[in-house]
């Protein structure tokens, strides 16, 4: 395979590094939480954003003032925004169907898609306040039919940002905190003294956002592990090098370890896009974060072939993956590994983070090889059900099931099948170890 790299990032030691900080620094902070409860989310509150009001939680008044502070126009934005997600979420959810079949005669099998009853809607906000991640989250759990919603985001420079808790509140949330990072989610996770627990954790973050989910995930769900933003552009001749660096340094705005990569068969084009980079470096109003990301963690490969790129992206794995070729169906057609897909020049990855309608939490670090990304069905449980109907199946599903217990020498399970035979069945079969008595 001819693939060459015009461009690394830094090398996965350095990375993992990095990450082993963040796990200690979590699991500390997260068994803090757990011993001290609300007045350990106050101090890390105080110590990590300045922020200690005398209660988390907005009321009412708080909610109805964040509004009023916002335009008429800013207020069509959020509403518009949320009509596409949620239109969107609303056909997602009436494609899952309960379903109730008789398998055989007299053995009815069936699924119940069940919302999770509390979820926790983690909203980031501290550096750019992230509006769209509540319509994402929020919303969709909404549509899920989940009862107890619990947002929160981090204060935004000193105050909670208007915007933030209006979309919570237009999209449904029925508890807005203004609280942030690791204690934001330790606190909705674990719960505290003023704060109930939830059942299950969505919604982006930073690394220590993204860690604190991981170690909690077992004590309660979570929606994925998520690390930082990731983008892939896809591209051949048919594009030019400005709509490619536009579209890599306008997802490496996130933060300083988030991976933009170049993935092209025109050598033309891949060293064009490195001179058009710099040259909008210079620029772009948040170069500052942006640089730092392309630095150490863009990359530009060249492939000689279609089918090496579609090989490159699907071991990649990668979060977005904006395909700017002649045919970009090959891509949709092909591409196993990917969060989500962005089809041709007249779409991109702002779209899908802010307005489109798709949900933009979505799945990084090579997790898109087993999960995709955050929707209806992560807050639902879809749980099985069975009903026996008629004596004469409860007595032969019963002799099959006492044949295979003891195969596995399951005596208990055994009798549960035995039972049934004696009692249901118009010949009492021979049991193949003494069964317990008959209750008289």
């Amino acid at each position: 395979m001819a693939v060459r790299y015009l461009k690394r990032g830094k090398d996965a030691a350095a990375v993992a590094e990095a990450d082993a900080k963040v796990r200690a620094t979590v699991e500390s902070l997260l068994a803090d939480i757990e011993q001290r409860g609300d007045q350990a989310v106050r101090e890390m509150s105080a110590k990590f954003d300045n922020w200690e009001p005398s209660e988390f939680r907005l009321s009412q008044a708080d909610i109805e003032r964040a509004v009023k502070q916002l335009s008429a126009r800013e207020i069509e934005d959020i509403k518009f925004a949320q009509t596409q997600i949620r239109r969107f979420a609303e056909v997602q959810r009436a494609s899952m169907k309960d379903v109730e079949v008789e398998t055989m005669p007299g053995v009815v099998l069936g699924h119940k898609h069940v919302p999770v009853s509390a979820v926790g809607c983690y909203v980031p906000g501290g550096k750019y306040p992230m509006i769209a991640s509540a319509h994402m989250s929020v919303l969709t759990a909404k549509v899920a039919g989940v009862k107890r919603i619990v947002a929160t985001a981090p204060p935004f420079q000193g105050s909670p940002h208007p915007a933030i808790v209006t979309a919570m509140h237009f999209a449904g949330a029925d508890e807005i905190l203004v609280l942030g990072g690791i204690q934001a989610v330790g606190a909705m996770a674990i719960g505290t003294q003023s704060i109930a627990p939830v059942d299950m954790l969505v919604g982006p973050g930073n690394m220590f956002v993204a860690e604190a989910k991981r170690q909690l995930f077992g004590r309660v769900g979570i929606d994925l592990f998520a690390g930082p933003t990731e983008t892939l552009v896809i591209a051949d001749d048919s594009v030019d090098a400005e709509m490619c660096a536009v579209d890599l340094l306008g997802q490496a705005e996130h933060g300083p370890t988030s991976p933009a990569i170049l993935l092209t068969n025109s050598e033309a084009l891949a060293k064009a896009t490195l001179v058009e980079v710099e040259r909008q470096l210079a620029i772009l109003p948040t170069a500052e974060i942006a640089r730092v990301s392309w630095a150490e963690h863009g990359e530009v490969i060249v492939c000689d072939t279609i089918d090496e790129m579609i090989a490159v992206a699907d071991e990649l794995a990668f979060e977005h993956v904006q395909v700017l070729t002649s045919d970009p169906d090959v891509f949709l057609n092909r591409l196993q590994n990917y969060g989500a897909l962005f089809l041709g020049p007249r779409t991109n990855v702002s779209f899908g983070d802010k307005v489109i309608g798709t949900n933009h939490t979505l799945p990084t670090k090579r997790s898109a090889r087993f999960t995709g990304g955050l929707w209806v069905g992560k807050f639902l449980k879809t749980c099985t059900y069975q009903r026996v109907t008629t004596d004469a199946a409860s007595a032969l599903i019963g002799e099959y099931c006492s044949r295979l217990c003891h195969m596995e020498n399951f005596a208990g399970h055994g009798e549960q099948a035995n039972l049934r035979v004696r009692r249901y069945g118009d010949r009492a079969e021979v049991p193949w170890y003494e069964p317990v008595p008959a209750l008289k």
